[in-house]
């Protein structure tokens, strides 16, 4: 039975230097909203989040593309690992990211790719210090709502970012090694220490009482819980039955992440005269999957409700031994139709499919009313790249998961007509967060058929 006691849906647990963001509770609803409310009227009470998620070097696409459209497509070989979410999926083919192109400056695909995936931007080309592209999507909504959240957007990412030098043909590496752009000439590095990324979402406002605590706690093993716990315990005694067991799941995720941030720093490794910072694991998957479940937490607290991710950067030569690839990416992307080069591309593409896979199980498992977090997400998943070989940049490999809200039906393959504009489709996310825009970077309108 529910409390009629009321919690503001800002809310805290606090303590020593810390400052732990509540999930969302059923104590935090007008009781009119749970009284004979509808799923989607109890949906619609709760935050719409967005997420970004970029891959390098494009995709296999002969395994990316169903065959069928609409409801009864069946997972192909590199999106089987989301069979579980299928119904919360949508595989939308033919979007176009024009802006990627040379339009006469030559090489350099892969910065393009990277520059324009979230701004729909052509960036000018250079390697020194007059970058420009435009302002990126997460920013555009991070300028009108990011005053709601403790922080506006959550920039992550696998690869330490560069802001300088030449990466690819004549232009910076801040093209390639960044998604987010505040203004078409100040991008936003993405942070890629687990450790950093957990102080910074549960810390509180005192500087030198957040240094204080976090040195204590790390010297005794103490848990970023134990300095909250009087606080939780007189939350507690107001909470119904159901927030009760909420609060009791989240403060248990929160700890166990926690404790893997703690096990991947024991066994992460410094090669000589490199200076690695201390959180970041050695296993990929490992850290893949810490990025988001820091994501997930940050969207349960609603201490963000925009977040971009990039998994390595355009033009990425990482190699993925574990997966029996002993090669490059950006090297055998170039694979010239070799079909054993084509079928180690198609291993990478489905091993990262399997770690999105995780993340939307993870919002999916979490509760927000009659419905989930997932269900109150919009995450789009892909590239401005295709086919790494011919550096094409239309008919991208591109998902949006979740339901908006109830704004998206999703569980379809939707194909688009030739050229349709990528940026049609942030158009449509940004109009379903309440930011109306006639137009972003090369739109032409809102993407049809989400609905």
């Amino acid at each position: 039975m529910r409390n009629k006691w009321q919690l503001p849906r800002r809310s805290f647990l606090r303590g020593l230097g810390t400052a732990l963001a509540l999930p969302a509770l059923e104590a935090m609803l007008p009781a009119t909203k749970l009284l004979g409310a509808s799923a989607a009227a109890t949906t619609s009470a709760f935050p719409k989040r967005m997420a970004f998620i970029f891959i390098p070097n494009g995709a296999h696409m002969p395994d990316w593309t169903p065959k069928a459209m609409g409801r009864e497509f069946e997972l192909p070989p590199t999106l089987e690992p989301l069979k579980s979410v299928r119904e919360n999926l949508l595989v939308l083919s033919g979007l176009a990211h024009d802006k990627a192109r040379p339009h006469g400056d030559g090489g350099g695909d892969h910065a393009r790719s990277a520059a324009t995936f979230l701004t729909g931007a052509q960036a000018r080309k250079t390697e020194g210090a007059d970058i420009k592209v435009g302002v990126s999507v997460d920013q555009f909504a991070a300028a009108k709502l990011g005053a709601k959240t403790k922080f506006p957007s959550l920039e992550l990412g696998c690869d330490r970012s560069q802001r300088t030098g030449n990466c690819d043909s004549g232009y910076s590496c801040a093209y390639s090694f960044n998604l987010a752009w505040k203004s078409e000439s100040t991008p936003l590095p993405a942070e890629v220490d687990p450790r950093l990324v957990f102080e910074r979402l549960f810390s509180g406002n005192d500087a030198r009482e957040n240094a204080s605590s976090r040195a204590e706690r790390l010297a005794y093993r103490r848990s970023v819980l134990d300095f909250v716990l009087e606080d939780a315990r007189q939350l507690q005694s107001n909470l119904g039955t159901t927030d009760r067991r909420k609060l009791d799941e989240y403060l248990t995720a929160v700890r166990e992440l926690e404790q893997r941030i703690e096990r991947a720093e024991q066994f992460t490794t410094t090669p000589p005269d490199f200076s690695k910072p201390a959180g970041i694991p050695k296993d990929d998957a490992q850290h893949l999957r810490l990025m988001y479940d820091l994501m997930a937490l940050a969207f349960q607290t609603d201490t963000t409700r925009i977040a971009s991710f990039i998994l390595a950067h355009d033009g990425s030569n990482r190699s993925y031994p574990f997966l029996g690839v002993s090669e490059g990416h950006h090297t055998i992307s170039h694979h010239e139709r070799n079909t054993e080069k084509q079928a180690k591309i198609a291993k990478i593409n489905r091993y990262h499919v399997t770690q999105f896979a995780y993340f939307l199980e993870k919002l999916k498992s979490i509760r927000e009313g009659e419905g989930t977090l997932l269900d109150n997400s919009m995450i789009v998943y892909g590239s401005a790249i295709s086919d790494g070989d011919s550096h094409n940049h239309d008919n991208l490999p591109v998902l949006l998961a979740g339901g908006g809200g109830g704004t998206i039906r999703p569980g379809r393959h939707v194909r688009y007509a030739k050229e349709t504009p990528m940026s049609n489709l942030y158009v449509s996310m940004l109009e379903r967060i309440g930011v109306q825009t006639g137009r972003f970077g090369d739109s032409t309108g809102p993407l049809k058929e989400l609905a």
